[in-house]
């Protein structure tokens, strides 16, 4: 399976700003733990967002 290029680096990017993580950590991670980090940060962000 191949992974879309813009795709990975949407998900380097949200997970760089949002948990300050270096590029190198986040290339480390498995797919499916990227993307389930990339869910728990927009859950946060959600929840930071509606409670203003």
């Amino acid at each position: 399976m191949t992974y879309a290029t813009p795709r990975i680096h949407e998900e380097i990017a949200y997970l760089a700003f949002y948990f300050h993580w270096r590029l190198e950590d986040v290339l480390d991670l498995e797919h499916h733990d990227r993307r389930r980090y990339v869910a728990e940060a927009s859950a946060l962000v959600r929840r930071i967002e509606e409670s203003q």
